[in-house]
């Protein structure tokens, strides 16, 4: 009956002390390699930043003037709409798709601006500058009366040039339009009568 010969010679010390070495160097390479692997999905400071509120002095801005502010790397739009431009909401209405914002009021329209210049102060009229068709940047149209690319009762508002989509002054996309909604309301609130803060709208 034949038997198997195994080879219990004993490991001597150097040998035993370089492969625990080797085994320590993989183990930490392959630790080290993980690291920054892992780190990739924190947010970044700057990713951070990016979606912080945004505090806006509007103490300045006169009637009919506009400025633009980046939130969340999107332009937001900030204007104090003119007597005139605030009548003229009321005159489009039968023009608009979706007049009372109803379409998507959740996603596009916070509760507070539901209302026919879809604002909380009826001056100050704020909004994503991006249109909702294929994300170009409207131009604004504040001058009424016919004018390339406008209907010949214009009242004033914004055109998308990439497609012709038209908005009022409340940002409300007319009917037969390729721009399927509203331009977006922000998160928005006043901390006082100069100030105001886009990206929150409650206070904590």
């Amino acid at each position: 009956m034949s038997e198997t010969l195994v080879d219990s010679q004993p490991i001597d010390s150097s040998k035993r002390t370089w492969l625990i070495a080797s085994s320590c160097a993989g183990a930490v390479g392959v630790g080290a390699a993980a690291i920054p692997f892992v780190s990739t999905f924190q947010p970044s400071e700057r990713a951070k930043a990016a979606g912080a509120a945004v505090e806006v002095d509007i103490g300045g801005l006169r009637p009919g003037e506009k400025m633009t502010v980046e939130w969340r790397g999107k332009p937001v739009w900030v204007i104090r709409r003119t007597p005139e431009q605030l009548a003229s909401l009321t005159t489009v209405t039968p023009q608009l798709a979706d007049p009372t914002s109803q379409r998507k009021p959740s996603e596009l329209t916070p509760e507070y601006a539901r209302n026919e210049g879809r604002s909380i102060k009826p001056e100050f009229f704020i909004a994503v500058g991006i249109c909702t068709h294929l994300g170009c940047s409207p131009s604004d149209k504040f001058q009424p009366g016919p004018q390339a690319s406008l209907p010949d009762d214009w009242q004033g508002g914004f055109l998308c040039p990439c497609h012709g989509s038209t908005f009022d002054f409340a940002g409300r996309v007319f009917k037969n339009k390729p721009a399927p909604d509203n331009l977006e309301i922000p998160p928005h609130m006043y901390l006082s009568d100069s100030k105001l803060l886009i990206g929150e709208d409650k206070k904590a």
